[in-house]
């Protein structure tokens, strides 16, 4: 069962635009003026992020800073947010506040002990401004845990318009049709796709659009909870489709070899970078940052994508992924970051980021208008108009020994399938093993 803190903090006083952030026990953490209240005290976050992703989020965290007066600090964790996190717990130098990318994380986080309740000035902020399921997976046991600050649209295949017209070929409908029109792009001398196979958990997200899209969204549902096995024909199906790319070498930039060896900033680079080594790269939405920001390219001119295609006749798959922001009870300044989620919980906090891109908020009270280019606002509108409806990351859900570490578990089962795509049915009882083994059931 699930561990369950059963103290609650007290409510808080309403949180609006006009005023700033409200911590809890009724103190302001600023106010119009700009009275400034935690001076002197500084939040420590970890996540994820490195390179443009933190860059910008520290632009939101200054403005944190300039709004109540703390400091911030931001440690980088890399991939493995759990053991990193997990190892600063037990050091005692926790930090104060996580962003994780992972739900199965966050529920192994709840279920150790480790996190605070959110504040009632946080949680009616998401009643108000998230659809249902955001709330949903920051919750555990009814509790709210997680603030989904910034989200992503994991069904877009980002492309070089210019190839695409070199090439004769439009955007896809269909999985067959995509894989047509990769080797119409092979035919004319550029790969079809840059797939960045160093980085496991590129690979999860190409299963789980294949998988959502053929199986449907009951068996995903099922799949993502383990009450149906990773050997389920369903799967198997899936694998093999998704084979069909893996160990086809005109389609691979630099063959199977060459996308085990790329991360994932390497594989945006194949398309956008100065030398062009393939015409498409599937991943989400903040696709567009790298393109822009460490090349140059203008968002819907230069780089541009089309919807994860439907896959043998089901219907298009909207996967969605998200980071969500917690306080560890055992931070030395839980008050400064309880403070901090209630200011990220604002649509202030996420129009900062929006406006300078690679950025999706699930808030729908933040304002299109807010995002920096059309793309961007249609990949935001598409999002937020989805509503439950939208599918979370599968690998996210999992515990994160299987689907959320690297070098273990689905990432590296999914690389070793990269490497060697004969044999499906092999490959799903492995992935059932180590399943089993990481969900205990």
């Amino acid at each position: 069962m699930m561990r369950r803190r059963t103290t609650l903090l007290t409510s808080c006083t309403a949180l609006t635009l006009a005023l700033g952030a409200t911590a809890c026990g009724g103190e302001p953490v600023s106010a119009g003026g700009g009275a400034k209240t935690l001076g002197g005290q500084t939040v420590t976050v970890a996540g994820v992020w490195s390179g443009t992703e933190q860059h910008n989020f520290q632009k939101v965290l200054d403005a944190f800073s300039a709004k109540t007066g703390a400091k911030t600090q931001f440690i980088s964790t890399g991939d493995n947010v759990s053991t990193v996190v997990g190892s600063k717990i037990e050091g005692g130098n926790a930090p104060d506040v996580v962003m994780i990318p992972q739900v199965g994380v966050l529920q192994q986080f709840a279920q150790n002990g480790w996190l605070t309740p959110l504040s009632a000035t946080t949680e009616k902020s998401v009643d108000a401004g998230y659809a249902p399921v955001w709330k949903k997976y920051g919750s555990v046991d009814s509790t709210l845990y997680g603030l989904y600050f910034k989200a992503a649209h994991k069904s877009t295949v980002w492309y070089s318009p210019d190839a695409f017209t070199q090439a004769g070929v439009d955007s896809p409908s269909s999985f067959d049709d995509m894989l047509k029109a990769g080797h119409t792009l092979s035919d004319s001398g550029l790969a079809a796709f840059s797939v960045g196979g160093q980085d496991g958990w590129t690979l999860t997200d190409w299963f789980e659009n294949v998988y959502l899209s053929q199986a449907g969204p009951e068996k995903y549902d099922a799949l993502a909870t383990h009450k149906i096995k990773w050997t389920d024909p369903s799967v198997v199906q899936a694998l093999t489709t998704l084979g069909k790319l893996f160990k086809d070498k005109e389609l691979l930039a630099g063959g199977q070899k060459e996308a085990l060896n790329t991360d994932f900033p390497g594989s945006v680079e194949k398309v956008f970078g100065p030398k062009p080594d393939a015409g498409m790269v599937y991943e989400g939405d903040f696709v567009a940052a790298v393109a822009h920001d460490q090349f140059g390219k203008t968002i819907g001119k230069d780089a541009d994508f089309f919807p994860f295609p439907a896959v043998g006749g089901g219907k298009a798959p909207v996967v969605s992924g998200g980071d969500a922001a917690v306080v560890l009870k055992d931070g030395k300044n839980a008050k400064a970051g309880m403070a901090l989620l209630e200011y990220l919980a604002t649509a202030e906090a996420s129009e900062i980021w929006a406006k300078a891109g690679g950025y999706l908020s699930p808030n729908k009270d933040l304002p299109l208008g807010s995002y920096s280019d059309d793309v961007a606002r249609a990949t935001a509108k598409s999002l937020v108009d989805a509503g439950d409806s939208v599918r979370f990351d599968m690998s996210d859900q999992a515990p994160a020994a299987f689907g959320g570490t690297k070098g273990v578990g689905e990432w590296k089962l999914l690389q070793d399938f990269l490497r060697d795509p004969s044999n499906p049915k092999n490959t799903a009882a492995k992935l059932e093993d180590a399943a089993a083994r990481a969900y205990k059931n």
